[in-house]
């Protein structure tokens, strides 16, 4: 997470949507880097409301935006599973080693996912609170472009920004019967990413 003390600007670090590219960029030009634990670092909007709000606002800043970028649900979940593959997770509960991409996703759909499929929701992460705190500024993980035309409006002349903790490529095939299901049954993660708009020109 990124605080922008001046511009009143938190950049949510969601998990999966490249971010932390933004966190190694942009973290010499923010006032505080949350960066651990990784709870903190990838706090919610129901974690932000209960810990960092409350301490903005006591320091004077009622105001702060959220920010928040959310990718396509497919891909999202693509990127879960390809980086679960990787070998410091080989054996592990949390592994994605001799699961296909298709049943990862059926898996993640059921109502107790077992530990390789548990990847939140970017739904659940943005979610808004009882007391008004929201995210202020979505933008589409794919539109790059409007995101940083946004960051740069506010934060001035941005530095390159490269991709970094990038998951190697994997098939990420997922059969007619499993996207069904996957839409039918998180269809708040689909509503979400198709509600906001692309920026980019």
């Amino acid at each position: 997470m990124l605080v922008f003390w001046k511009e009143r600007l938190v950049l949510l670090s969601v998990p999966k949507t490249g971010t932390h590219a933004y966190q190694q960029a942009l973290g010499p030009r923010a006032s505080m880097v949350v960066s651990d634990p990784p709870d903190l670092k990838h706090a919610p909007v129901y974690r932000y409301n209960r810990f960092f709000r409350p301490m903005f606002e006591k320091m004077g800043a009622d105001d702060m935006e959220l920010v928040a970028v959310i990718r396509e649900p497919i891909s999202w979940l693509g990127s879960w599973y390809r980086y679960r593959f990787r070998d410091d997770l080989a054996g592990r509960p949390a592994s994605t080693r001799g699961v296909s991409f298709d049943a990862f996703v059926q898996a993640w759909c059921a109502d107790a996912p077992p530990a390789y499929a548990q990847v939140g929701s970017q739904a659940k992460f943005t979610e808004a609170r009882p007391n008004g705190t929201s995210v202020r500024h979505f933008f589409r993980y794919e539109d790059q472009t409007g995101l940083r035309a946004f960051l740069s409006n506010r934060l001035g002349p941005l530095p390159e920004i490269t991709d970094v903790n990038v998951s190697p490529k994997k098939p990420l095939t997922l059969s007619q019967t499993t996207e069904e299901e996957l839409r039918r049954t998180r269809s708040a993660e689909f509503d979400l990413w198709s509600s906001i708009p692309s920026y980019a020109p």
